[in-house]
């Protein structure tokens, strides 16, 4: 893999964070309004920028939306994005995309649909973290919010454990991320360099044909090819009244003869805890110890 991956400075109470909503309109103002207190209880100063702005599904058009995300990258005075929510609509910005508006390497911090902007921002050397939204984050337990705050404040996080299915241990650049949304970038220029990653995916509402369908993408395109390996966290809601495979034994029909290690049951993605994972750093996954462990920085 040639990626290179840097780590933005460590955040410190005072500095300025933005909270922007790229993809979907914040629904529970309350959720919403409880994260950003937990931010502000760090020492941080929050500037909410367009959260009520609706447009259809999303959280303004994409041109307020862009305009919002651009502003916040290119303030040097700003050490930190803090995404409110998922939903749909990340990827629509990355049209005619430039990241070069940053000035600076800076935290960007969210899942689900920000897969998008956190895989296309790694690609150009940033690390960014798949960790709780804003209206997400004060579901968390206490030790969830503390791994999160404590990454970007320059500390180390746990392991984290799952279930092993064997395969030995690897070592490569981690990238988390939600399924759906991560396979909707093959082939765009917003794809990075997974030569030797470990991939790390979740996903919610995806019936277990369709799950089996994405991995079948990513099996056809050749991208499982020349990883390293595979951490799974959890698939919530893919129950259907259709009889036939559960969303665990399609996970393990298209996963298992990769030839890599495999994790599962790991605890991040939706509807449960959701530890957070930077992206692009090195990890080790140990697929018979049933373990995540992200190396020293």
């Amino acid at each position: 893999m040639s990626l290179s991956i840097q780590l933005p400075p460590p955040l410190q109470p005072g500095d300025l964070l933005v909270s922007i909503a790229p993809s979907g309109c914040v629904r529970d103002k309350n959720a919403f309004e409880a994260g950003v207190n937990l931010w502000r209880s760090q020492g941080y100063r929050v500037e909410i920028s367009g959260i009520d702005d609706r447009h259809g599904y999303l959280a303004g058009t994409d041109a307020q939306r862009r305009d919002r995300l651009s502003r916040a990258l290119s303030d040097p005075e700003v050490k930190g994005i803090l995404y409110a929510r998922g939903g749909y609509g990340g990827a629509r910005l990355l049209e005619h995309w430039d990241w070069n508006a940053a000035t600076t390497p800076k935290w960007s911090i969210g899942f689900s649909d920000i897969t998008a902007l956190l895989w296309s921002w790694a690609k150009q050397g940033i690390s960014g973290v798949h960790g709780p939204l804003l209206a997400t984050l004060a579901q968390e337990p206490q030790s969830s919010q503390n791994r999160l705050f404590d990454w970007v404040s320059g500390g180390a996080i746990a392991p984290l454990t799952g279930r092993g299915w064997g395969g030995g241990t690897a070592i490569g650049r981690l990238f988390p991320g939600n399924l759906a949304v991560a396979t909707h970038l093959i082939g765009t220029p917003h794809e990075p360099d997974l030569t030797g990653a470990i991939l790390a995916f979740e996903d919610i509402g995806e019936a277990p044909y369709r799950i089996d369908r994405l991995l079948t993408h990513w099996r056809m395109s050749g991208r499982f090819d020349n990883i390293a390996g595979i951490a799974l966290g959890r698939f919530s809601r893919s129950d259907v009244a259709v009889p036939g495979f559960t969303a665990e034994e399609v996970l393990h029909d298209r996963l298992s003869d990769l030839g890599v290690p495999v994790v599962s049951d790991l605890p991040f993605g939706h509807d449960g805890i959701n530890c957070a994972l930077p992206v692009g750093v090195v990890a080790e996954l140990d697929g018979d110890r049933g373990s995540l462990a992200i190396c020293p920085r």
